[in-house]
């Protein structure tokens, strides 16, 4: 199911049923549609306390003999062959393996005497110990009969602990489903003893582990989770011996699992960039499983792989990495340029995500990326942020201005308290009335009721020297409680070197709940590279970056200041920053805030 419905033109009457892709997916063209609005769908309200109860009800029969009982069965002998992992992994977290330390996000866990039924780690580390993604990393940290051994050594002990016990984080589908496509393309390093009773205990806990997910792959999250889940029965079949009904079973699975987490566009319906690249690495992963078995992967595989490479690439800046969307930190160029690469699609980056909701502008060596988009469906997101109208900005390698990022990695580094406030509209470069949330955030991580419309409108300008690009967009999540409608313009030069926008407060609905004047403040995060300081008449800000470039933003309608932030880069890590606040009271009838961005040396 999409987040939106969507009409063809913005102010179009009536809303249309909302947007269901039917695999195979048809190519898009990168064409520019000038007008839009996108819909939040009335019935995106996550899952409901019956269904919380009834999942959590379910998850407690793994624990149950019946349910064991159900995994047991023959096991194979052998695998049919090991595919290659197309993705590197990370040496250095493999030599901190080889040093006696588990390495994630910057924090530390020694392997000695460690506990796997009780992991003294926070959850997104367990989830990297349970689903042996640290496999990829010793790998690439020697030779093979260099970290086979200590891969043995910790297989050994996670299969004491959790080879027959079924429960979560460590059988959640998705980690099971990770877990079982690394044991298979890493089997060099688990099974390279000669100890018989080894072996037989990891095929045996590798087809538990598919009879698993064959139950429980649609109980896991939507979206990229379930993708994940369905992916592995199909490796599964591709990989053990007998198993043709297993791959029949899962291609269905995982084609009706395409269909709910992908937008026409290749968008996966989180809208996080990070779980975008998620997806494209296994299913590049699960290609490699039918070459190993000489066989052509189905066609919508690589339909859907042709679309989602140009959606992650939108939003990525001058520097390669990708931008601190929906959760995700900033994602370091490698890591990205190591998923395309794994994908073996070439294609230009896709400069407007009709459905995904991300506008990209590209005018010299400056790169504007814009949430043009109601928030993403509540079922698929557990850190979804209320960001809508918020953009970054890059001059070349440099990132400018920027959002804080990191709320979906939570537990590293980053205290829940910390990454409740990383999902705020606050923490994006956008405007906001009452500090208040332009979508509310709900005590238990819900999305809650806000933005409902988007509306777009996009064209080219000009021509010659006077050609510039500009983004209209408004949305309502401000109307039931303020009484306003939020309206940015954005026009960025051809040159690239002057970014102008407007910033609108238009009076709307019957009545406004809070009465008097609220406060409102727009924000301009500023990357960790920028060094700002007020011009002497308190109209301007000098943006130095490193290297030696200047950039100013110059304001009508209110006097800016500068304060204190913080950005998360791609391994986790908040680093302190600045940001431009341009604040002020909203009268009642409505308000407009210019403001200028330009290179100026």
């Amino acid at each position: 199911m999409s987040a939106f419905d969507i009409d063809g033109a913005a102010g179009a009457d009536g809303d249309k049923e909302g947007l269901s892709l039917p695999p195979p997916m048809a190519e898009q063209s990168d064409s520019i549609e000038s007008g839009k609005r996108l819909i939040r769908l009335s019935d995106d309200r996550g899952s409901s306390l019956t269904e919380r109860i009834a999942a959590r009800f379910y998850r407690l029969t793994w624990r149950t003999p019946l349910y064991g009982f159900r995994l047991r069965g023959r096991f194979p002998l052998q695998l049919l062959g090991v595919p290659n992992d197309p993705i590197p992994g990370d040496a250095a977290a493999g030599m901190a393996l080889r040093a006696g330390h588990f390495l994630f996000r910057g924090l530390k866990l020694p392997t000695a005497r460690l506990d796997f039924a009780a992991l003294p780690a926070p959850p997104p580390f367990a989830d990297y110990i349970h689903s042996f993604a640290w496999l990829r990393d010793l790998a690439a940290a020697g030779e093979r009969h260099n970290v086979a051994p200590i891969a043995e050594a910790l297989l050994r002990r996670w299969l004491d602990c959790h080879g027959d016990k079924i429960s979560e984080p460590a059988w959640r589908p998705d980690v099971a489903a990770w877990r079982l496509f690394y044991w298979i393309c890493y089997a060099p390093l688990i099974l390279s003893g000669e100890d018989a009773v080894h072996r037989s205990r990891v095929l045996g806990a590798l087809s538990r582990t598919a009879r698993h997910l064959d139950r429980s792959a649609d109980a896991a999250r939507a979206g990229v989770p379930q993708l994940v889940a369905w992916s592995a029965i199909v490796a599964a079949g591709l990989s053990l011996p007998g198993g043709e009904p297993r791959r029949a079973f899962g291609e269905g699975g995982l084609r009706r699992a395409l269909q709910s987490c992908f937008y026409a566009d290749g968008g996966t319906v989180s809208r996080a960039p990070d779980q975008q690249a998620n997806a494209i690495a296994i299913l590049s992963m699960l290609r490699c499983f039918y070459a190993l078995r000489s066989l052509d992967a189905p066609t919508w595989i690589d339909e859907t792989l042709r679309l989602a490479v140009p959606a992650l690439t939108a939003l990525t800046h001058g520097d390669g990495g990708l931008g601190s969307w929906q959760g995700a930190a900033a994602t370091p160029a490698a890591t990205v340029a190591a998923v395309v690469d794994a994908s073996g699609v070439r294609a230009r980056p896709l400069r407007q995500a009709r459905d995904w909701g991300y506008q990209r502008l590209l005018a010299g060596r400056s790169l504007l990326q814009v949430d043009a988009a109601p928030p993403p469906v509540a079922r698929a997101t557990d850190s979804g942020c209320a960001s809508t109208l918020a953009f970054e900005f890059s001059d070349g390698p440099h990132r400018i201005i920027v959002n804080c990022g990191g709320a979906a990695l939570a537990g590293a580094l980053i205290p829940k308290d910390l990454a409740d406030a990383l999902r705020t509209t606050a923490a994006h470069s956008t405007l906001t009335i009452g500090d208040r949330n332009s979508t509310a955030i709900l005590a238990d991580g819900r999305l809650g009721k806000g933005v409902r419309e988007v509306e777009i409108d996009r064209r080219e300008i000009g021509s010659g020297d006077g050609a510039a690009s500009r983004l209209e967009l408004s949305h309502d999540g401000y109307v039931r409680r303020f009484g306003f409608v939020h309206r940015r313009l954005l026009i960025l030069t051809a040159s690239g070197r002057e970014l102008r926008g407007e910033d609108m407060l238009i009076p709307a609905g019957r009545s406004r709940k809070n009465g008097g004047n609220p406060p409102f403040a727009i924000r301009f995060h500023l990357g960790t590279e920028v060094e700002p300081s007020l011009t002497a008449d308190g109209q301007a800000v000098l943006l130095r970056l490193q290297g030696g470039a200047l950039w100013q933003l110059r304001c009508a309608g209110a006097k800016p200041q500068i304060s204190d932030s913080l950005w998360v880069d791609g391994t986790g890590r908040p680093n302190p920053s600045y940001q431009i606040e341009l604040t002020g009271q909203a009268p009642a009838g409505g308000l407009s805030i210019g403001w200028l961005l330009r290179h100026i040396g």
